[in-house]
């Protein structure tokens, strides 16, 4: 009886576990080893590590596509059934009149992040065409910048 008492418990636990999906965008999949000066040196796959660790109360998934229809059809699946969506389109940010509107279309919040400050880099990074349907944005803080978007959910 103790065991399916436990096991009832467990997926009970389970079924109310925020789910969280990452999304990155073009070329961080190379975070760790490009331009480590603006970026960082740790990759993201082992930030990502200490975040679930940090965060077990959380399911946190991650997806990352050099494609933008990629990132697309990415938030068509998880808009409607996922309780957040911690986006960085990366270069796409200043360019994906189609990847504002995906968000638009779904019912999922998204939060817009990036690593580095956009601000204080060149003049095109200044814009972004996701964060006016974001319902928030965060720059600049590295890496950090997931676990703050993460904090918001949590």
């Amino acid at each position: 009886m103790l065991f399916f008492s436990l096991l009832l418990a467990y997926n009970f636990y389970i079924w109310f576990m925020k789910k969280i999906i990452i999304i990155n965008g073009p070329n961080l999949n190379l975070l760790g080893k490009r331009e480590p000066h603006v970026y960082g040196s740790e990759t993201f796959e082992d930030f990502l590590a200490v975040v679930k660790k940090k965060y077990a109360n959380i399911e946190v998934s991650y997806f990352q596509s050099n494609i933008e229809g990629e990132l697309i059809s990415k938030l068509h699946e998880v808009g409607f059934s996922y309780d957040g969506i911690i986006l960085n389109a990366a270069g796409y940010t200043h360019t994906s009149i189609a990847i504002a509107d995906a968000i638009r279309a779904i019912k999922t919040p998204v939060i817009e992040v990036h690593i580095s400050n956009t601000f204080s880099r060149e003049e095109f990074r200044h814009h972004s065409f996701i964060s006016p349907v974001s319902k928030g944005v965060i720059v600049g803080f590295g890496l950090k910048s997931y676990e703050l978007a993460l904090q918001y959910f949590d």
